[in-house]
């Protein structure tokens, strides 16, 4: 890893040897046009990307929010090899070059040619960054949070960029062997029988599908049953409410949408209904040899007691098996009912370039942040009373409101 805690440079001697390196490689910048996106996805197809830097997702922010964007683009050989997509955002008076769609986006990788990816240097990011810099001399920083280690063997050339540990963990499931043999090395007996104890339940209570969405409908259904699962669950555990702005949502209802056009959908929805309704839903992505679950929720209702949600991962992983994936990763995120799966463990990272003396200060004071958090919930007791803080709060306001 890049030696973070080593001196900076100052930011007149960082912005003119950024500068200084831009003629080699050739690196453009710009606003996003159609033309733009175009290329964008051009160089998506022939090269290695994560979910929340695909074109779908790209397209369907900018689509729906409206950011304020920019493109960098860097050509070797005549040929685009790396681009990235970052929106401008205000936090408090500076002005960020972030990846689109804040924490909506994770295990973040722009697309890349693997040729490039492997041979890439410091001084070739450099010139993406000092590209930037000359175009929008207005940003105070690029902050590129949650960034992949890597993508099917590809590295991620911006953790050529100095770099710390993302506070936010996340796990995964080896699925080496198919289903049986992870089952033979998580607990699989007990998980079968407790498996068919729910199937025994929901089959009382009315019946019971799995459902994947197939259609445009289909999806909204879903996706209703998520915000409106998401908004109680939230609200409950004192946090705010990512799902919640409309604009958001019609993003996500645009990147399933647009999925379901594609003949293998990079995006795709499952749910659980039990007597009619919807009890548990998840949303996927595809990712090489991984299925990447971006997100889930369930029901707080009279068939909570049933874990609905641990039964459609256990379907979920079981598909995933089938379809001769290598990972089921349930991104971002330490919780009980993933470390029933999980023997994996993946970090992210943060790289958070200051442009001016306003983003230096910024930049010093994010590491500072991440690393309070990393060890906040890298401790259990401590992230467990954060936790706890968080729902006796959120269970006094709502009492108030009353």
């Amino acid at each position: 890893m890049v030696d973070t805690a080593a001196p900076l440079q100052s930011v007149p001697e960082l912005r003119q040897q950024l500068i200084t390196r831009q003629s080699e490689p050739e690196v453009s910048v710009g606003s996003i046009t159609e033309a733009g996106l175009a290329a964008y996805a051009d160089l998506a197809r022939r090269g290695v990307f994560s979910p929340s830097q695909s074109p779908t997702w790209i397209t369907g922010w900018v689509k729906n929010l409206r950011p304020e964007v920019i493109v960098a683009t860097l050509t070797r050989d005549g040929q685009p090899a790396f681009s990235v997509a970052l929106e401008i955002v205000r936090r408090g008076p500076l002005r960020v070059a972030a990846f689109m769609s804040g924490r909506h986006a994770n295990g973040n990788m722009p697309p890349v040619s693997a040729a490039f990816a492997n041979a890439a240097t410091s001084a070739d990011i450099y010139a993406v960054v000092a590209a930037i810099g000359k175009a929008r001399p207005d940003i105070d920083v690029i902050a590129l949070e949650r960034l992949a280690a890597g993508i099917g063997g590809v590295r991620n050339p911006l953790l050529l960029l100095p770099h710390i540990q993302s506070p936010n963990l996340s796990l995964a499931v080896d699925l080496t062997g198919g289903f049986e043999a992870l089952l033979g090395r998580a607990s699989g007996k007990r998980k079968r029988k407790k498996h068919r104890s729910q199937m025994r339940k929901f089959e009382a209570a009315g019946g019971f599908r799995r459902i994947e969405a197939k259609t445009e409908a289909e999806a909204n259904v879903l996706l209703d049953a998520f915000f409106a699962m998401k908004e109680v669950r939230f609200r409950k555990a004192g946090i705010a409410n990512v799902f919640a702005e409309p604009e958001v949502q019609a993003f996500f209802r645009t990147i399933f949408a647009e999925a379901l056009k594609e003949p293998k959908p990079p995006f795709m929805l499952h749910g659980l209904e039990v007597c009619g309704k919807i009890r548990a839903v998840t949303g996927s992505s595809r990712c090489a040899d991984r299925l990447i679950c971006e997100f889930g929720a369930i029901a707080d209702d009279d068939m909570a007691f049933a874990s609905p949600g641990e039964f459609l991962f256990f379907d979920n992983i079981e598909e995933a098996c089938r379809d001769g994936l290598s990972v089921y990763d349930f991104s971002v995120g330490d919780e009980p009912y993933k470390r029933l799966w999980c023997d994996l463990e993946i970090h992210q990272f943060n790289a958070l370039v200051p442009l001016s003396v306003k983003g230096r200060a910024y930049a010093a004071a994010m590491r500072g942040a991440t690393r309070l958090k990393t060890f906040v919930k890298s401790n259990r007791l401590t992230w467990k009373l954060v936790k706890t803080f968080r729902k006796k709060t959120a269970a006094r306001a709502e009492t108030a409101d009353d």
